[in-house]
């Protein structure tokens, strides 16, 4: 982001003092928070001497306007006058049965994202920094450990005492300029956004399975579904995660043996995931994309054959809901995860523990071969990652050159999914960028951001022309308690709707080869997609991407639309390569080259393979120093151009990385199998920050064929 602290300023604790409330570390990244000035949080005394405030209780308090609860972190929502702000969280703190008050956050660019603090940080430290170090430094901060974090060495969960002077935010901050530690991040909530906006009526046709033409429908708008289902129509033992808001599970398209397996509600701590009363279900809508079961009445879901593992998210993005939400789809055997969700923000990198929590999920579900996971570009008609020049939006919200983030898309593990409409066109909304995987029909609709926190939406810079396209039919609540009248919406779509798409046919592949590893479904989707163009400009920003690179990626469509015939009948044809390598080649590089700072070209090294041969095994070994690691992305590129992320922007402080990269360090090196392995292998560093620099001083590759 364009608001990182300058080194410069840092003092001994590694951020300015002025700002050690403002600076939010996440991902590697420092954000600029801003005090909201018209509410704050409370968090109730809980011992067995202290009585809970009842809610009349919390309604008659003098000093705020109580609004709601937060029961993910136990946090109470009030608001004031923002000239009483002050006054009223001293009163609060000096009540008896409060044992903290602390003020909301939001985060500078990204307005409507209210950030509320937890009460607990996650700290990295460095591998050298022994266990009676680590109580030292917890115990200086007033810190008491509550658990390990699972995949990441050295690395604890700890809780904010009483006795801390400071808040979780500043206390981050100071632990970040110590030697000993790598990374230090408070967990923080901010309010899910669902993508879904229902705006235009649907027609009441399946058209985005299968179709012969028509009104509005352009051939091969479809994903090709019925020659797919003559392969298979999905088996139980295939599991498709929902993670949403809420499911009707008394829906007739979700009955059957074996149709639902392992609910969860997170939110009311159960497992009974269902709307509550007078709410309106997109889980109920997304799943039945996916899943429907056919059954002669109603729709048909994508993979109709799959179970339905149903799980209600809290509803907030803190770093326990997603360790939650990961956690249980790995233990009760989910295949696919589906998530038509993103952060309420318009800049939102992800924690240390949220990046570890999805690559856990893609790299050791389905013991070990990893879950498919599946996640919404977004509806903002903006950069997954990157810059917009913003104007024109009311009240001048946004303006000027804005950085744009969605860092549940911009995982590493994920497929991100945008939108196409049934004319074979972008989807007026759909977000875009060099991280979409592939796209998938829905309907066409303005662009739109929610602001949930405030309870209102944002309209985005007006489109003058119309927007033609067809939506999507789908579940609804039964009776009248949903989006329409009865058991069926046509008033759904969004990148919401394109991604259960995207996750039925990965469960289909499964079904027809459930040997497959995740990152082979994703590579298969992405060989197999069908390349829709689009050379229109777009009718908001006057952009036009909807053409494909050389690498055959298009910034609108990622590698094209989703075709069920070619990914599954590929699924089926695949066969394993043979495990064990015969052969083994080393090259090395030693030419030491700088690391150009802030510069998104990079620098690329590369090593020569002059033998022939299949791949079977790869090791990389890097060597780089550099004054800041957590400012670096590293890849490998193959002869082929096909780029893999070896490391993402999680070194925080370290300056000396001497590392390798393995099949089982790494498994996402598995897309390279069965790739020929002559010609130019090139290491790609990209430092994507100011201030600090460094240099590779050298690479090794050692292929096994």
């Amino acid at each position: 982001m364009n608001d990182r602290v300058n080194s410069s300023d840092l003092p001994t604790t590694g951020v300015p003092a002025s700002s050690l409330g403002v600076v939010l570390q996440r991902g590697g990244e420092e954000l600029i928070l801003e005090k909201a000035l018209d509410r704050f949080t409370i968090r109730q005394v809980t011992t067995r001497f202290a009585t809970d405030f009842l809610p009349q209780q919390l309604s008659q308090v003098s000093w705020g306007f109580w609004q709601r609860s937060i029961p993910q972190a136990r946090l109470e929502l009030f608001t004031v006058a923002p000239n009483q702000l002050d006054e009223a969280m001293s009163q609060a703190r000096a009540t008896q049965n409060v044992a903290f008050a602390s003020h909301v956050y939001t985060i500078k660019d990204s307005p409507g994202t209210s950030v509320y603090l937890n009460n607990q940080i996650t700290i990295q430290f460095a591998s050298r920094v022994d266990p009676a170090t680590v109580n030292a430094i917890a115990t200086a901060f007033g810190l008491n450990p509550k658990q390990f974090v699972i995949g990441i060495p050295n690395t604890f969960v700890f809780l904010v005492s009483k006795q801390a002077t400071e808040n979780p935010i500043k206390i981050a901050n100071q632990l970040q300029g110590l030697k000993e530690v790598l990374v230090a991040e408070p967990n923080v909530l901010v309010q899910r956004e669902s993508y879904y906006k229902p705006r235009d009526p649907l027609y009441s046709q399946q058209w985005y399975l299968n179709h012969n033409n028509g009104n509005q429908l352009a051939a091969g708008s479809h994903i090709s579904v019925e020659k797919a289902w003559d392969i298979t129509r999905g088996v139980r033992s295939v599991v498709v995660a929902v993670v949403d808001d809420s499911f009707d599970l008394n829906h007739p398209d979700f009955q059957g043996a074996g149709k639902v397996v392992a609910p969860r509600d997170l939110k009311e701590n159960d497992f009974l995931p269902l709307p509550a009363e007078h709410e309106t279900s997109h889980g109920t809508a997304c799943a039945g994309i996916a899943l429907a079961e056919e059954n002669g009445t109603g729709i048909v879901g994508v993979a109709p054959g799959c179970a339905l593992m149903p799980i209600r998210t809290t509803g907030y993005l803190d770093d326990e809901s997603i360790e939650e939400i990961f956690n249980w789809a790995i233990e009760k055997g989910a295949s696919v995860i589906s998530c038509s969700w993103g952060a309420a923000a318009v800049y939102f990198p992800l924690s240390l523990r949220q990046k570890a929590a999805i690559n856990r999920a893609a790299t050791q579900g389905r013991n070990g071969k990893g879950c498919v996971i599946v996640f919404a570009a977004g509806n903002a008609n903006r950069p997954v990652n990157g810059t917009v020049y913003e104007q024109k939006w009311p009240d001048n919200i946004l303006q000027g050159n804005v950085d744009w983030l969605s860092g549940f898309s911009e995982h590493p593990d994920v497929l991100a999914i945008a939108a196409s409409t049934s004319l074979n066109k972008k989807a007026a909304y759909s977000n875009w960028g060099a991280s979409i995987s592939v796209c998938a029909p829905s309907n066409n609709a303005p662009p739109g951001m929610s602001f949930q926190e405030k309870g209102y939406i944002f309209t985005q810079p007006a489109i003058a022309i119309s927007l033609t396209g067809l939506g999507i039919l789908t579940t609804d609540q039964i009776s009248t308690a949903g989006y329409d009248p009865g058991n069926f919406t046509n008033n759904f779509g969004g990148t919401s709707s394109a991604t259960p798409v995207v996750a039925g046919v990965a469960a289909l592949m499964l079904s027809a080869n459930p040997d497959l590893t995740a990152q082979e479904v994703k590579r298969i989707l992405e060989q197999t997609a069908d390349k829709i163009v689009d050379l229109d400009p777009d009718p908001q920003l006057g952009l036009s991407q909807g053409g494909y690179d050389a690498n055959g990626h298009s910034q609108w469509f990622g590698y094209g639309k989703v075709n069920a015939a070619r990914a599954v009948q590929a699924a089926q044809e695949m066969r394993k390569v043979a495990a064990t390598a015969t052969n083994q080649v080393k090259g090395k590089n030693n030419s030491q080259l700088a690391i150009p700072d802030n510069e998104k070209q990079g620098i690329k090294s590369a090593i020569a393979i002059s033998e022939s041969g299949v791949l079977q095994d790869i090791e990389i070994t890097v060597n780089i120093t550099h004054d800041y690691l957590g400012d670096l992305e590293i890849y490998l590129i193959a002869p082929n151009n096909q780029q893999v992320l070896l490391q993402n922007r999680t070194l925080g402080r370290r300056t000396k990385l001497q590392t390798t990269y393995t099949l089982r360090s790494h498994p996402i090196l598995k897309q390279l199998l069965s790739l020929s392995i002559q010609g130019r292998w090139q290491l790609w560093i990209i430092d994507y920050a100011p201030q600090d620099v460094g240099k590779l001083n050298s690479w090794e590759l050692v292929i096994g064929y």
